[in-house]
């Protein structure tokens, strides 16, 4: 379980912050999933921490407890499109400024610096629980995005890799070629 003493300093002075993280930076293919969760003063549940420290089934049970009890939740997508158009690090900013600011509380990122009130904080899934929760909710729709894929795209495996660059995905792509959702910015070897 996450001690959530950053989260905790903010709620004692009666502040509502929201813990914004991204999933699906390192792909090869696929959208970049950035959220935004603000969770109420004071939450604690076991299961809600970095979600590559979670089984699938654990993470489908905090999601579920997240979704239950959030006061908001902001999902914001970046398709491969935009992610060539301006790189993926300005293009997961982009997404997480636009979630700091629509949802007009306090932001804690995750190690992201944006040009809205907030604090970046390094490995923030591990230290804020908010953003931790945000992580969690990322990784299950972008799982589920890339489960929709692999059924539009069957011959790429996105259900095994969730278009991460292994062997198989980049034997695929020089097989196939490229589709909608590959990155073309990002360059790979056989």
């Amino acid at each position: 379980m996450i001690e959530s003493k950053i989260d905790h300093g903010y709620w004692q002075r009666g502040v509502d912050i929201i813990g914004i993280d991204e999933v699906g930076r390192g792909p090869m293919a696929g959208p970049v999933v950035v959220v935004g969760v603000v969770l109420p003063h004071f939450t604690q549940h076991p299961l809600i921490k970095d979600s590559k420290q979670l089984s699938d089934s654990q993470r489908q049970i905090a999601y579920n407890y997240i979704t239950s009890i959030a006061k908001q939740i902001i999902v914001k997508g970046v398709n491969a499109q935009r992610i060539d158009e301006l790189n993926i690090y300005r293009a997961t900013q982009e997404a997480m400024e636009w979630i700091a600011n629509t949802s007009k509380v306090f932001a804690l990122s995750d190690a992201m610096p944006l040009i809205a009130p907030h604090e970046s904080i390094i490995k923030g899934d591990v230290h804020s629980i908010s953003i931790a929760a945000a992580s969690i909710i990322a990784k299950v729709i972008r799982d589920d995005i890339m489960l929709m894929y692999d059924k539009m795209y069957p011959q790429y495996g996105f259900a095994q890799h969730k278009g991460y660059g292994t062997a198989h995905h980049k034997a695929m792509m020089q097989l196939h070629g490229l589709c909608d959702i590959h990155r073309r910015s990002f360059t790979f070897k056989k």
